[in-house]
């Protein structure tokens, strides 16, 4: 007999993890790195993306930062799935942003993901507190990665500008050391 799998973290559980592990790390523009996250994951949900897509959208950046391994992720309570989407979305150094974007492209699920999360980075209350450099610089990526994917100018989510509501029910999850770095978003 074989043992019974266990069982997969729930939307509150990856919640609860993903603040856990970017804790104490802020964008830049110095606001708690958790906001960025609860808006793409709100984001998905007003795009209309289900809970696999959601959980992806907490951890988007978890292995990016350096917040949990891809080992931490192979082996965690997660959907397959779920995993694909944020190895999707994740970032690798030197790697060409054509090859970036079409691995999300070919990930079922990403896009959605990606949506959501270039649509918080370019969200212009959140550019406009940045020095017009780094701003310029990252409304550029920001269109070129939209670009690629073959998504029309950024559109703010139904929600945007309010501040997501955490899940109502808190559970450790586990997982490796907090922190990491914030990359440019």
């Amino acid at each position: 007999m074989e043992p019974a799998p266990t069982p997969l973290l729930s939307l509150a559980e990856v919640e609860a993890l993903a603040r856990r592990v970017h804790s104490g790390q802020t964008d830049k523009a110095g606001r708690p790195y958790a906001e960025h996250l609860a808006a793409v994951a709100t984001g998905v949900r007003e795009r209309g993306g289900g809970d696999e897509q959601i959980a992806a959208a907490w951890l988007h950046d978890a292995v990016e930062d350096g917040a949990l391994s891809e080992e931490w992720l192979a082996g965690a309570a997660l959907g397959e799935p779920v995993k694909a989407m944020i190895l999707a979305v994740t970032k690798r150094a030197g790697e060409p942003v054509e090859e970036y974007t079409a691995r999300i492209l070919a990930t079922p699920g990403a896009l959605r993901v990606k949506e959501a999360d270039l649509a918080h980075n370019a969200d212009p209350d959140r550019l406009a507190v940045l020095d017009a450099p780094t701003r310029e610089r990252l409304t550029a990526k920001y269109a070129r990665v939209r670009a690629l994917l073959g998504l029309s100018a950024p559109r703010a989510a139904p929600g945007a500008g309010r501040r997501p509501r955490p899940a109502a029910a808190r559970q450790p999850g586990a997982g490796p050391r907090p922190g990491g770095r914030a990359a440019d978003r």
